[in-house]
């Protein structure tokens, strides 16, 4: 049973398929918003606000999203792409984007998504083992020529794929090639040329046409390989637990190339409602945007909660009263901790509650808040599992803790006990690129093992509390300690090094270098003793950011040790770092 105004699914059903139907459900019903303070005419409630068939309003309709993704679709079938061929793509959060992305569905293609803080080293891992025909990138945005880089990495590739440069030229600036504001400058052709869409079956939906890259313990990045099919699983099991439907307005105001883009846009088809789409994130005018747009679902991670709070202390600074955004009913994220304390603001200063969801690559949607959910299990836990998923919880032992989702045989003892978390479901991924990583991931059952702790209360609800894997996660995005180890154990000042995630109330963990210096080289505690034979704070961005290391790895904080903490095999005790440099 579906709620008003909500899609059918079933299991052959494609990304496609959903843009499809939901045109021909709700043709005139406006899908993608664009902010523009001047002429704003949109919102929950309103005409779509767009012109005849191009879009040219604040607003594209679903049936002209639908038309712009065809069109765009057979202008990259015209360059050769069809079903199966792989595109990369590194592209901010703009309408051309969305519409790339789902042109691409449209012809069955396999894409690869790069988020825009990834550099020339993981950008170029990617394109190789892709096999990439067609990179698509910006040209030159917020300070990085993406362009001048694309063809640089893709010189250096066995089998270059051709680069095409999307939308504005420098820094926001149109390019002069856009025939119009939604699809920049996108090719596009004749839709009568178009083969047909991938089949609504089964084994199609089911087929790899998504590869994401995430760092993880290893130095490179690995693989994710997804489906249609699990992506929506994803999207669906998030509208059903928020609720969502055709009265709502979200907003994408985070990295639409992130997994997390396509699932939202997801969501939207599924239970039929739009979304402001924010290039980047300024708390002021993101808050000036959702009121104008009348947003009720907004989200990012617990750093974006920090600044709605902020703005909402702001305006009663100022004297206003009420909500900073009246139509707003939930935030909903994920990606960091989020601590109680910061719900409970928010909900007594703001009248807005946190609808807070558990995620990874692997997985995009494990766990989330209900709409059912009481302030306390909203407050202090990570959700329940989505449709479609299943959770339990192993001990150390190998033991199964009770409860899992479902029940399983055998498991025992108290609700509450702390193990590895371990996933199974619909929207679990198709394994990585690298078999091995693969065979690594599972256990004997089939169950992904997240690397996470975690408990289950009696009432399934999850309750992350803590990480086995040497993985920081910053600001949503996994940063490999060993990748960073790796490459300052090279700068001559440095003899070990051990990489730590510290907690960060705005990051969720921040990055820190704890460096023990070569034998020769003078020793004190602290990086700030002006020893020239000492590793600084701007020498290590310096080499780091020499090495190609993209800018949100570089670590935040440096300490110097005098000798690393070992243990009897002589292995860097990074629990003792932790507690000695946390509070720094």
């Amino acid at each position: 049973m579906t709620a008003p105004g909500w899609l059918d699914l079933d299991d052959g059903a494609t990304v496609w398929e959903l843009v499809r139907q939901r045109a021909t459900l709700t043709p005139d019903a406006p899908l993608l918003i664009i902010d523009d303070p001047a002429t704003a005419d949109h919102g929950s409630g309103s005409d779509s606000g767009t012109s005849t068939g191009t879009g040219t309003g604040n607003t594209l309709s679903c049936a002209e999203f639908a038309a712009e993704c065809e069109r765009v679709a057979a202008g990259l079938h015209a360059l050769g792409i069809g079903p199966g061929s792989a595109v990369s793509w590194q592209l901010p959060t703009r309408p051309e984007t969305v519409v790339l992305s789902t042109a691409l569905a449209r012809l069955g293609a396999v894409q690869n998504p790069i988020i825009h803080i990834y550099r020339e080293r993981e950008v170029g891992f990617a394109l190789a083992q892709t096999g990439a025909e067609l990179f698509c990138v910006p040209g030159r945005w917020r300070g990085t020529d993406f362009q001048s880089m694309a063809q640089s990495v893709a010189a250096a590739l066995p089998h270059p794929p051709r680069v095409l440069s999307i939308g504005a030229g420098i820094d926001g600036e149109s390019d002069g090639n856009s025939t119009s504001r939604w699809i920049g400058g996108l090719p596009t052709g004749d839709p009568a040329t178009l083969p047909p869409p991938p089949p609504a079956t089964r084994e199609s939906a089911r087929a790899v046409r998504w590869i994401y890259y995430t760092s993880g313990t290893t130095s490179d990045p690995k693989g994710v390989r997804h489906s249609d099919s699990t992506l929506i699983a994803g999207g669906h099991g998030l509208a059903a637990a928020l609720g969502t439907g055709p009265a709502d307005v979200g907003s994408i105001a985070f990295p639409f190339a992130h997994i997390g883009g396509p699932d939202y846009l997801i969501m939207m088809l599924v239970s039929g409602f739009p979304a402001l789409l924010l290039e980047t994130f300024d708390p002021a005018a993101a808050i000036a945007a959702y009121r104008r747009a009348g947003v009720t679902i907004a989200g990012g991670s617990t750093a974006f909660y920090a600044a709605v709070l902020g703005q909402q202390r702001a305006a009663a600074a100022r004297g206003e009263r009420g909500p900073v955004v009246p139509t707003l009913r939930m935030l909903s994220g994920g990606g960091a901790p989020k601590p109680p304390e910061l719900f409970a603001q928010l909900l007594t200063e703001a009248g807005v509650p946190i609808v807070h969801g558990y995620g990874m690559t692997e997985a995009p949607m494990i766990t989330s808040g209900r709409r059912v959910d009481t302030d306390h299990q909203l407050a202090h836990t990570d959700g329940h599992p989505v449709l479609g998923v299943q959770v339990r919880i192993v001990r150390p032992d190998g033991t199964v803790a009770a409860p899992s989702t479902p029940a399983t045989p055998g498991a025992s003892g108290e609700p509450g006990a702390e193990g590895e978390i371990r996933v199974r479901g619909a929207t679990v991924f198709h394994g990585y690129t690298d078999p091995a990583l693969t065979a690594a991931a599972f256990d004997d059952d089939g169950w992904f093992r997240t690397g996470d702790l975690g408990t289950l209360d009696a009432d399934g609800h999850l309750t992350i509390t803590g990480r086995l894997k040497d993985v920081i996660i910053r600001k949503g995005e996994n940063i490999s300690a060993k990748e960073i180890e790796d490459l300052l154990f090279t700068h001559p000042k440095v003899g070990d090094v051990a990489v730590i995630g510290l907690p960060d109330p705005e990051r969720g963990e921040r990055v820190c270098a704890v460096v023990e210096p070569l034998a020769s080289a003078p020793v004190t505690d602290h990086p700030a003793t002006g020893d020239p034979s000492h590793l600084t704070f701007a020498e290590m961005t310096e080499h780091l950011r020499a090495a190609g290391l993209a800018r949100h790895k570089v670590p935040e904080q440096l300490e110097v040790a005098a000798e690393l903490p070992r243990n009897a095999t002589l292995k860097i005790l990074k629990h003792v770092l932790r507690d000695r440099y946390g509070t720094s």
